[in-house]
């Protein structure tokens, strides 16, 4: 027999569940567990996409800084 998945709040760590449903603290939805940085690993297993994160994140900043002068 399969176990019950465990729901947890991405914002608070002390709330879980055995189903899903919203938390009582903020109402943001419970994410089975496991899911909670489960796009950072993906984005973070290949190297091309690290380059491409990286060289948003420089553009963004550089485009701030021309903003600010």
């Amino acid at each position: 027999m399969r176990e019950a998945a465990v729901y947890l709040c991405p914002m608070h760590s002390d709330v879980h569940q055995s189903g899903p449903g919203q938390c009582p603290k903020c109402g943001m939805d419970l994410l089975p567990e496991g899911t909670r940085f489960a796009l950072l690993r993906h984005l973070l297993a290949d190297p091309l996409h690290v380059v491409i994160m990286a060289a948003a994140m420089i553009a963004i900043m550089a485009g701030a800084m021309v903003l600010i002068r």
